[in-house]
């Protein structure tokens, strides 16, 4: 029988409890549940993690099941049905910023056609190896830590022909 101390403290009620269990810190590799986990994240600024899960079916109806694609296209007549649902959270810049990061997510996306596409290393892979060579680690240069990352799934560089992304 798991038992409150079997998990992290922050987990206390039901839904928290539900979500620390099946969710969170387990890899993710969805793109529209990556998208929807920074819509949430954002709407939770300021707020209580907790105040966003009992919404959380509420901003999945409101936000299309937070496909990015429609998101992207949102306007204002849809942005002020949205600051009018009073099942999410209704601040303007938070709302906006949803369309913002939907059109910003997209252009972001992996879209390699070649493998000649495929870069060796990253702005990202140069920043780990920098801190892992400062903490004593070796044979961690970025080529080397941006194939590490592909390998253990961080970083998606499967080709758009590639059947098994």
């Amino acid at each position: 029988m798991i038992t409150e101390s079997d998990r992290c403290g922050w987990a206390k009620k039901e839904l928290d409890i539900e979500y620390h269990d099946t969710q969170w810190g387990k890899p993710c590799y969805d793109d529209n549940e990556l998208f929807e986990m920074l819509i949430l994240e954002g709407f939770q600024a300021g707020l209580s993690w907790t105040t966003i899960l009992n919404k959380r079916e509420n901003f999945r109806k409101a936000f299309d099941k937070f496909n990015y694609k429609k998101i992207a296209k949102y306007n204002e007549k849809k942005f002020e049905e949205l600051m009018l649902n009073e099942g999410i959270i209704r601040n303007k810049l938070k709302i906006h910023s949803s369309a913002i990061n939907a059109n910003k997510f997209m252009e972001v996306q992996n879209k390699w056609k070649t493998l000649q596409e495929v870069p060796a290393s990253t702005e990202l892979s140069d920043k780990i190896s920098k801190d892992m060579k400062k903490r004593g680690f070796k044979f961690v240069g970025t080529t080397i830590i941006y194939a590490y990352l592909q390998a253990v799934g961080v970083v998606n560089d499967h080709l758009t022909s590639c059947k098994f992304k």
